[in-house]
């Protein structure tokens, strides 16, 4: 863990920092803007709290480097102001967002240790000149997890495993969390969810972001493809790939994409966005009157229940619980299965991989990743290697797998079976069958799904459990904003755990990320689930 000096500042009440352990960053930039703490003060309360709490005590491990330079953003009289609105406001970013300064930038790989970035990316430059500190990067599932067939999530060679603080002791005879941290931005996650820092920054191609916030009580926004810049960010497929905000609450949620969301003259995606002046105007608490609402699961047609239908009886019963505080809030209920065009998937849209992870339980058998997820992959991470990356002398996929290869004993604890598949392709996406897979995805997920759902039924947005709802809007590009949903226990597989929280989502079109986080508002005015997680006690 990188060092930070001693501010020796004179430090406000303890009892002001511990209360801000999980306030929400409206209240962090509150207080720094009332001058009842200072951004040096409140920098050194979080190192402190990743001193105690991630490399110490329950050993979270969600933050995988501090950057040395973060104090150089808490001098005296820092404060927010319109001009910049986070302003001494501490910041973790993912591993695979890329900066121009001392800080690495490795996806979580061995094969990329140490190296650097020729410049930031533009989130971060955003970032910076909104004032945020930039604490350091979190720890993630090793390259966005596509290194792997059935790698755990929340690992990398390089930073090791994050584990879940609502259950950090939980661990299986290989090491693994019982209960997963999410993934693939599960440092993210962690890292907000145990205090570690007022928000974090991760990223999604299909889950990434929603599956750890659900799993750890958080807020977070998968925008519309196109809303945030990817420029130097590292990616896994761009047809899919995007940042988001990771919070306590959605109107921090709304104050960081009011920040993030820029056009982007790197990024092509970003010329087509719409977006309104301030995400945070119209959160009210009556939002929720009036809209419809879809819930893909009919009753009547249970096969085609993909999303509620497998639910364990805990979740189904917290989903029930959920909708009846949405129709208390004056919503309409459309119960409605989702088409089965629109979830199942085209042909030709899957490969076939042999799973050869060690171990994996489902080892020898055949995996069918999405196709364009492995042909972007190489195009897009030999492009990422070729015009940001520094310091190191990785500079195609050939040479992260052949580094692999050569290091197995440290770097391949779950095999790369999904690099070695991808490293197969051209890298140039002048293949037919990738052409044929990204527009089958298109046209089953967008198309014959969510707008076919949303218009046949008039809807506002699509109601879904957890991240179970990440594929279908992933792949059309659309919007999802997570919202804690309530508490429940115990795994797939039959295992006892401790209470842990479990999300809902609210999915929408494109650019529709305003509607969606009233909607998340609301709910969470009405609900207030979110409970940190015990076993993190004041320092």
């Amino acid at each position: 863990m990188s060092e930070l000096p001693r501010a020796g500042l004179t430090e406000p009440p303890a009892s002001t920092m511990q209360m801000l352990a999980h306030a929400p960053m409206s209240d962090v930039i509150d207080a720094l803007a009332g001058r009842r703490i200072t951004a040096r003060a409140l920098a050194e309360f979080y190192l402190a709290r990743i001193a105690a709490y991630d490399r110490d005590g329950p050993k979270l491990n969600s933050v995988r480097a501090l950057n040395p330079d973060a104090l150089a953003g808490t001098l005296d009289g820092t404060r927010p102001s319109a001009q910049r609105p986070l302003a001494g406001v501490p910041i973790l970013l993912k591993d695979n967002i890329a900066t121009g300064d001392e800080q690495p930038t490795t996806a979580g790989s061995l094969a990329l240790e140490g190296a650097r970035a020729r410049d930031d990316a533009t989130i971060v430059k955003v970032l910076r000149s909104a004032g945020a500190v930039i604490l350091g990067k979190a720890n993630l599932t090793e390259f966005a997890n596509m290194l792997a067939i059935d790698m755990p999530s929340g690992y990398s060679s390089l930073g090791g495993q994050v584990k879940n603080p609502y259950a950090p002791g939980l661990m299986d005879e290989h090491g693994i969390p019982v209960l997963t941290p999410g993934g693939s931005s599960s440092g993210s996650a962690v890292a907000v969810a145990a205090g570690l820092c007022a928000a974090s920054i991760g990223t999604e191609t299909s889950g990434s972001l929603l599956h750890p916030a659900s799993l750890n009580g958080l807020v977070t926004v998968k925008p519309s493809v196109g809303l945030i810049s990817r420029a130097g960010i590292l990616p896994l497929a761009h047809s899919q790939d995007t940042a988001g905000p990771m919070t306590r609450t959605v109107r921090d949620a709304a104050m960081l994409l009011n920040v993030l969301a820029a056009k982007d003259p790197l990024d092509p995606a970003t010329q087509e966005q719409r977006r309104p002046a301030d995400y945070t105007a119209g959160l009210v608490a009556d939002a929720m009157k009036g809209a419809r609402i879809g819930v893909p699961s009919d009753p009547a047609d249970p096969l085609n229940d993909c999303y509620y239908g497998k639910l364990p009886a805990k979740s189904a019963k917290l989903m029930a619980e959920v909708i009846k505080v949405l129709e208390d809030l004056g919503a309409v209920i459309v119960r409605a299965s989702m088409p089965t065009l629109g979830w199942i998937g085209g042909p030709g849209t899957t490969m076939a991989v042999l799973n050869r992870n060690p171990l994996s339980a489902h080892k020898g058998t055949v995996a069918r990743p999405p196709v364009v997820f492995l042909y972007e992959l190489k195009h897009d991470l030999n492009l990422y290697l070729r015009d940001w990356a520094t310091n190191t002398d990785i500079k195609t996929m050939a040479d992260i797998v052949a580094f692999n290869a050569a290091n197995a004993d440290n770097a391949l604890r779950f095999g790369q079976d999904h690099f070695l598949a991808a490293d197969l392709t051209r890298g140039d996406l002048s293949e037919p069958e990738y052409k044929s897979a990204r527009a089958m995805d298109l046209l089953s997920a967008r198309t014959r799904g969510m707008d076919a759902y949303m218009n046949q039924h008039e809807l506002d947005a699509v109601l879904f459990p957890g991240a179970y709802g990440a594929a279908i809007a992933a792949k059309a590009g659309y919007p999802s904003v997570m919202v804690p949903g309530g508490f429940v226990s115990g795994t797939d597989d039959g295992k006892d755990t401790p209470d842990y929280p479990l999300g809902v989502t609210f999915a929408g079109r494109a650019w529709s990320e305003h509607k969606l986080l009233r909607l998340a508002y609301a709910f969470e005015q009405a609900t207030n689930a979110r409970r940190p997680p015990s076993g993190l006690p004041e320092l």
